[in-house]
């Protein structure tokens, strides 16, 4: 999009700064990695900083396929590549779908606990999330072997997740919401869509995974809302995002998008989802963001492409901020934020809905219960609206931080589109 980003200086700001109301709570001394999934054993950077995080080479790890479809060979993969980081990786036989029931005696086994306890990290694989909580918490039981994984973080360890690893890192997570539309439509049912997580991040962070890959912004605004969290971390697939005390550090192959309903609202006299006013940032590998002072420190190779919308130096690379007829897309939201902060129009405007249930009819719609229900998107400067870019890393990489997103409800016309009527006069001549 924009190569020559690299080359202009636009200026060195350090960060991008916003208010915040109340200090975060308090967090254990050790890190939360979330990854967002589908992390390649070859993305060294993760691996090798997950070690370091744990202590450096010789770092011991537990590892967990408790989720894994098959937890011998998944087990053995993640053990593989943290050890050929350095560390040295040790496979908890604690999951349900193991060709043995021993797991069930395990997991409140207190040598084993006191193995796991003095290990220096704990690595969650991805699957099913929910046999996880239900697994090491049955009944919200805390088994001894999840009492000795909280011990890893608070004795300043680290206990890392991708994929559904990552998902029961919030204290509630999506079990089964694959349907971003349905979620945002309302279908979010307790013991079905979410459920209860382990918690690690702490009360006030949602995580969520595969998160611009699968256009996950449309299920982490209803939960958030609906749950009361202040903030959330929706991880892109091989990227993570490091968590120690408030600080977040973005570390992979894409990014994080940052999500703040701090100073959202909600007209209570709409019948469906809708939300004023919620705050997005977008950071990527090598940026910081800190939840107690609300100040964002970009990677430094993007300080040269300081993107500033208000300054009268600003000279923007995209003509015009373009229309999404699909914000839940492929990375759009990600995409639509930098067109936004790179171009000199105020707004950016999208849409959600069931385009296939629209055009196709009643046949498609059968699991919608309101097919011509949608919503749009509308992403907004903020005064402090600032963005960084960098073509460094062989791409064109950008972080956008401040941005403001209103989502509101509308109806949608059916059919979506027809046919073009054939012109007879024409056809005769």
């Amino acid at each position: 999009m924009n190569s020559l980003r690299t080359f202009l200086t636009l200026g060195l700001a350090l960060v991008a700064t916003w208010a915040v109301a109340t200090p975060p709570a308090p967090r254990p001394p050790g890190a939360v990695v979330a990854l967002g999934g589908a992390l390649k054993v070859d993305n060294t950077a993760v691996w090798s900083r997950l070690v370091q995080e744990a202590g450096g080479r010789g770092a011991t790890f537990a590892v967990f396929a408790t989720a894994a479809e098959n937890p011998e060979r998944s087990g053995e993969r993640i053990a593989q590549a943290l050890n050929a980081a350095g560390a040295k990786a040790e496979v908890i036989p604690v999951a349900p779908r193991l060709p043995t029931t021993e797991w069930k005696a395990l997991r409140d086994d207190a040598a084993l606990a006191q193995r796991v306890s003095r290990m220096q990290g704990v690595f969650f694989s991805g699957g099913a999330q929910e046999l996880i909580t239900s697994t090491l918490r049955p009944d919200g039981r805390s088994t001894a072997v999840l009492q000795a994984v909280r011990q890893v973080l608070e004795r300043g360890g680290v206990v890392a997740g991708t994929s559904a690893g990552a998902a029961i890192m919030s204290e509630w997570m999506f079990r089964d919401a694959q349907d971003t539309l349905a979620v945002l439509k309302g279908r979010m049912r307790e013991g079905q869509e979410i459920d209860r997580g382990l918690g690690f991040a702490g009360p006030d962070i949602f995580v969520d995974q595969h998160f611009l890959k699968r256009g996950r912004i449309g299920r982490i605004l209803p939960v958030m809302q609906a749950k009361g969290y202040r903030w959330g971390l929706g991880v892109e697939e091989n990227s993570g995002a490091i968590i120690r005390g408030h600080q977040v550090e973005v570390i992979g192959a894409r990014g994080v998008l940052v999500v703040d309903l701090s100073a959202a609202q909600r007209r209570t006299d709409l019948s469906a989802f809708n939300v004023q006013g919620a705050l997005l940032s977008y950071l990527e590998r090598g940026d910081r963001h800190d939840f107690a002072t609300g100040v964002t420190t970009p990677a430094p190779e993007k300080l040269a492409g300081t993107i500033n919308p208000r300054s009268p130096d600003f000279k923007p690379f995209f003509k015009r901020a373009p229309f999404h007829p699909d914000m839940l897309g492929d990375s759009t939201i990600a995409n639509a934020m930098a067109q936004l902060v790179d171009s000199p129009d105020e707004e950016l405007l999208g849409l959600a809905f069931n385009g296939r249930a629209l055009a196709q009819g009643s046949k498609a719609a059968a699991d919608d219960l309101d097919p011509t229900l949608g919503f749009e998107f509308r992403l907004s400067k903020a005064a402090d609206s600032r963005g960084y870019f960098t073509g460094a890393w062989g791409g064109e990489d950008y972080t956008v931080t401040r941005i403001r997103l209103d989502v509101t409800p509308v109806r949608l016309n059916t059919p979506l589109y027809q046919a073009l009527t054939p012109n007879r006069a024409a056809d005769a001549r």
